[in-house]
């Protein structure tokens, strides 16, 4: 096979592990964010909604931008990491320009889209349910793993799709703090684009397309597409 041919492939199968890494970190923190919106009263919970919402009120450029601030060699964390001296000044943490800042960044950027379908599904679940599972004797582990989580999967799901969905499909986060270590495969078709050679982006779009349309095949499979839930 010619070399520029598993180039592309590692790219694809890199941007796919990639994503899929995104979606599980904001599962992880966008869960116990969503219960905590879900479970506070609602004007504690539509006052902290407005910090979820925030990022959306601004340019994904002005955000992309910000993170370089804040995570080069020279920046702001850094600075913090040196100043409190939990690292030397000589050995200043590489975020940036990296695949450690793709990740940090998208997360960041990608994090409103697993909150809200999590938040939609949440507060709908009734708090009698654990109180009678505890009443009955459950543990709270069990409780959480037995009863309430099963409810929350169509949020879970919807979550999960919307955000790997997206982190599939971006190039200009990748491109402005990825270098060449954090480099996705949009941004291989829009180089391809920017060089006007048409069919070959075309080509790897129509990659990029049947592969998420094979996940997606196989999410409806094990789990159902029926069951996703947005609001």
């Amino acid at each position: 096979m010619d070399e520029k041919y598993r180039i592309y492939i590692y790219l694809f199968v890199k941007t796919i592990l990639l994503s899929a890494m995104i979606t599980v970190i904001c599962l992880l923190i966008g869960f116990p964010v969503a219960h905590l919106l879900a479970t506070l009263p609602m004007a504690k919970a539509n006052l902290l909604m407005i910090l979820v919402l925030l990022p959306f009120w601004t340019s994904l450029l002005v955000r992309t931008t910000s993170w370089i601030v804040l995570l080069q060699g020279q920046g702001v964390v850094n600075g913090a990491l040196v100043g409190t001296g939990l690292i030397s000044d000589d050995n200043r943490l590489d975020m940036m320009y990296n695949m450690t800042g793709t990740i940090i960044v998208m997360v960041h950027i990608l994090l409103p889209f697993m909150i809200l379908p999590l938040y939609s599904v949440m507060r709908v679940i009734p708090p009698s349910y654990a109180r009678a599972a505890r009443s009955l004797g459950a543990t709270s582990w069990t409780t959480f793993r037995r009863i309430y989580l099963p409810q929350t999967l169509p949020g879970i799901g919807a979550g999960a799709m919307l955000v790997f969905i997206l982190a599939v499909g971006y190039y200009i986060t990748p491109a402005l703090v990825g270098g060449a270590d954090g480099q996705m495969f949009s941004n291989l078709i829009q180089f391809h684009m920017s060089k006007q050679n048409w069919s070959m982006a075309a080509a790897l779009s129509g990659m990029l397309l049947a592969g998420v349309l094979v996940l997606y095949w196989l999410y409806d499979r094990l789990v159902g597409i029926d069951k996703l839930k947005l609001g």
